[in-house]
């Protein structure tokens, strides 16, 4: 009888601690998808990672789509965002900066073909204008992108103050006639192809065919929207050092259980629905991993910008 009982109490136990499990389960699961694109696009390409992660966790994926960089950042730390498939590095310093252990990183996005882990910031301009090199705009106007972008302004801010001296304050000692944050990498390109900016910087990974806006980055993406001849009406006139690809990030603070299927999710979603995250993150890449030293300059950077500001 005492072993029958034995026996009884652990079944009962165990089931006790499987429903206090399923109970702390989180039932939402927050995406969080960087701003400055094409707001319907970006949840479009995006549709098929929520019907992947409702199937695979049971739960319903939300997908939370910022205007800006800062969006995601703040729901990042303030526990408000679980995961980011597609991260700027600087965007992903300043959560950094701010809190350590507000997430873990799941791994970097790797090229399919070269394996490169890395992208430029490149400065575009009309192709039928007269600039050739950043002298060149010299009393021009001049977009950046977002403030926490790193190809968008964290590196070429750094190129042009030692170029040119200043900041953004002072146009980079008046360098520049006017410098605009326009809101993200589509509205840089299409502010220079409609008169906005004479030139403006934005991101590719300068790999594969030039004529379809290379593997991965802005060009392609607008090119897929409605500018098929994009590459034709733009010139790449500077191109930064490489930058490390964004990091895929999962929020630490999850329940431990949990975080380690939406780990295992993301890696599964690579490797069973390649198309999809490859949409999701904007280019033909998949997961390799990562540590914190190959963010380390990255991290530096935006450390030193902020104590600057």
């Amino acid at each position: 009888m005492k072993k029958i009982s034995s026996l009884a109490a652990l079944v009962v136990g165990s089931t006790i601690m499987f429903n206090v499990a399923a109970a702390d389960a989180p039932k939402e699961l927050n995406l969080g998808i960087l701003g400055g694109q094409n707001a319907t696009q970006q949840i479009g390409d995006n549709l098929c990672v929520k019907e992947f992660f409702d199937k695979k966790l049971h739960v319903d994926t939300k997908l939370r789509n910022s205007s800006d960089y800062a969006g995601v950042i703040q729901g990042l730390l303030g526990d408000k965002v679980d995961m980011v498939l597609s991260m700027s590095p600087s965007s992903y310093a300043s959560v950094y900066l701010n809190k350590p252990d507000a997430v873990d990183l799941v791994g970097i996005v790797v090229d399919d073909t070269d394996q490169s882990r890395g992208y430029y910031s490149v400065v575009v301009v009309k192709a039928d204008s007269p600039y050739k090199k950043l002298d060149d705009l010299k009393g021009k106007s001049f977009g950046f992108a977002d403030p926490d972008s790193t190809s968008g302004y964290l590196i070429p801010d750094f190129v042009f103050k030692k170029q040119f001296g200043g900041n953004t304050d002072n146009k980079y000692n008046n360098t520049f006639s006017s410098v605009t944050f326009s809101g993200g990498h589509e509205q840089d390109i299409l502010g220079v192809l409609n008169g906005q900016f004479e030139g403006a910087v934005t991101w590719t990974s300068m790999t594969g065919d030039y004529n379809k806006g290379y593997n991965t980055g802005a060009f392609g993406r607008l090119i897929r929207m409605d500018h098929p001849d994009l590459m034709k009406q733009i010139r790449i006139i500077w191109q930064s050092p490489m930058i490390p690809n964004g990091p895929i990030l999962v929020r630490h603070s999850l329940p431990a259980d949990f975080k380690a299927k939406v780990v295992d999710t993301i890696k599964q979603l690579d490797k069973e629905d390649h198309a999809c995250f490859v949409k999701a993150v904007g280019g033909t890449q998949h997961i390799e991993p990562t540590s914190i030293a190959e963010f380390q300059n990255i991290i530096d950077l935006k450390k030193a910008l902020t104590q600057n500001r």
